[in-house]
């Protein structure tokens, strides 16, 4: 066996590809390869929670997409963050465990026609790896690599819009993780001691390194899949091309490939390889091995509308880190406590409610900050406020992810086709007049709230609409653009066990698979498709003979 040579290759070592190579390695007579395009997660930002901020937007950390125009946003572009460094989109992520709702993973099992995709079989999954800081219950685990814990800081103004919501109907929660996250508290977090806990301190320090049959690429882009005619005719991954920023290097695998480049990476990788829609391969000359029209497709995502309230008599982040002061004072706290605002996850509180009563479960989610700037990577505004960030998280609006060329080099051109349908439009005015409502209440009349973003001469249907494609922007929440489904389905790119069909030996394991999106933050789903992967192939290869004798 030739040094390049493994067991499993795993593309892509953030939330998804970390666990795999954890699960993975733990048989010592199976070697695996990771390989990952960006660098170590060294970078000190990276694990300061409030580093998001310097995380976003830097090429250190980021793959810097942006969208294509889109006419949902009135022709706008948006920034498109992706996480390009061990731990990926989990290094610079908002931090929040969020599980989303039992009825999301029902729709999966039906979706797929496989009822290993319920909640009450999703939620062993999701147990197995989480470290609670409750201790574990019926719904929650103690004990493995995901941390959860609370928030370590508190605003009055926060307090108050959640008394406010309450005031309109939302009931108090104290955790979202239960089934149905319906209600109004603050987000638990994926931290340990005040610090970010991402995927690669979890599932690869210290465990993957220290294991002889784990190999580690950085700064290592894959090129392309291989992908051979078997003398049967079938197709079969055996490897990868990867450029290591020198020369072309070729690893095989004997047993499985498993692609984790995330919803926009995956696509573009098998697209690169011959694996999309025939039309869009011929276009950029690349070699068609499987007409697969599903790869880079049903792209969806959760689109963010941001009201901004300015306010009056109450501490905001936008008045703390005004002055020199201010900004010693917080990085006091953090240094001595690590707690105050460099402890933050972008936002604190969270709400789960209804655009109209016309839903069965809650299709709205509030990320509520006490603070406001025009967009993530903007300045903090000069004067106290409080931003209430509403999103559809249900959205029947659909996208894509296509390749721009044959070059591995050339980002995808990435189309969320946002608000392009009737349903979503609607559920965007309505849950502006949701915000307005939890904004006039009791609980926040001391405070003043004026809406100063998107304005109150706002109010028709048609105006709000219009202004959400003004305003909104993406929450980072790409998935399904190599989803999962049923036998006969023929935009399915993956079966239920998330392997390629038409492919043999590989896999892609990350939120692309996901039929449709959670209902909520898609970080921890993610994980949980990954531990459920892992165990799969586990049991596939101990029932299988070793392969090559």
């Amino acid at each position: 066996m030739s040094d390049n040579t493994f067991d499993y290759i795993v593309i892509g070592g953030g939330t998804a590809g970390a666990l795999m190579c954890n699960r993975l390695t733990r048989d010592a007579r199976k070697r695996t390869l990771l390989i990952e395009a960006g660098r170590k997660d060294d970078y000190h930002w990276i694990h300061i929670p409030v580093g998001y901020l310097y995380c976003i937007g830097n090429p250190r950390t980021d793959w810097l997409y942006s969208t294509e125009p889109d006419a949902g946003l009135n022709g706008r572009v948006l920034r498109y963050p992706r996480g390009k460094t061990l731990g990926g989109s989990s290094s610079i992520n908002g931090m929040i465990y969020m599980r989303g709702q039992s009825r999301d993973y029902d729709q999966w099992a039906r979706l797929t026609g496989d009822d290993t995709w319920r909640w009450d079989n999703v939620l062993p999954a999701f147990k197995q790896h989480e470290d609670h800081y409750l201790g574990a219950d019926e719904m929650h685990g103690a004990g493995g690599e995901w941390r959860v814990e609370k928030q370590r800081l508190r605003w009055d103004i926060l307090d108050a819009f959640a008394l406010a919501a309450q005031q309109a109907g939302v009931p108090h929660s104290t955790d979202f993780n239960r089934g149905s996250n319906e209600g109004v508290g603050y987000f638990q977090v994926n931290q340990k001691n005040g610090w970010r806990w991402n995927t690669a301190k979890a599932f690869l320090r210290p465990t993957c390194y220290g294991r002889p049959n784990f190999e580690m690429w950085v700064n290592a882009h894959v090129t392309r899949l291989v992908i051979e005619k078997q003398p049967d005719g079938s197709l079969r991954c055996t490897g990868v091309q990867v450029w290591d920023g020198h020369q072309m290097v070729t690893a095989e695998a004997t047993r499985e490939v498993v692609l984790c480049g995330g919803s926009i990476g995956s696509p573009q990788v098998l697209q690169l390889s011959g694996v999309g829609p025939a039309a869009l391969l011929r276009e950029h000359g690349i070699e068609v091995l499987l007409d697969a029209p599903g790869v880079g497709a049903n792209l969806q995502d959760h689109l963010q509308i941001r009201a901004v309230y300015k306010i009056k008599d109450a501490p905001t982040l936008n008045v703390l880190a005004s002055s020199l002061y201010g900004k010693a004072k917080i990085g006091a706290e953090y240094f001595f406590k690590r707690s105050g605002p460099m402890s933050m996850a972008p936002s604190q509180l969270g709400a789960f409610t209804r655009s109209s009563p016309a839903y069965q479960w809650p299709n709205l989610e509030y990320h509520v900050q006490p603070l406001s700037l025009d967009a993530f990577g903007e300045p903090l505004h000069r004067f106290p406020a409080f931003t209430a960030s509403v999103c559809n998280l249900n959205p029947t609006s659909r996208g894509t992810v296509r390749i721009k060329s044959g070059s591995f080099k050339d980002a995808p051109a990435i189309a969320p086709n946002y608000l392009s349908t009737a349903e979503d439009r609607l559920v965007a005015a309505d849950s502006l007049r949701v915000t307005r409502r939890i904004a006039s209440q009791p609980a926040l009349a001391r405070y003043s709230p004026e809406e100063w973003k998107p304005g109150v001469q706002y109010q028709t249907d048609e105006d709000l609409a219009r202004l959400a494609g003004d305003i909104a922007t993406t929450i980072f929440h790409p998935v399904g653009t190599t989803r999962m489904g049923a036998d006969g389905d023929p935009m399915a790119v993956l079966d239920s066990r998330l392997r390629v069909r038409g492919i043999a030996g590989l896999r892609v394991v990350d939120a692309g698979a996901m039929p449709t999106i959670t209902s909520g933050n898609t970080n921890s789903p993610t994980l949980m498709l990954a531990e459920k992967a892992a165990g799969w192939m586990r049991e596939e290869a101990a029932r299988k003979a070793p392969v090559g004798g």
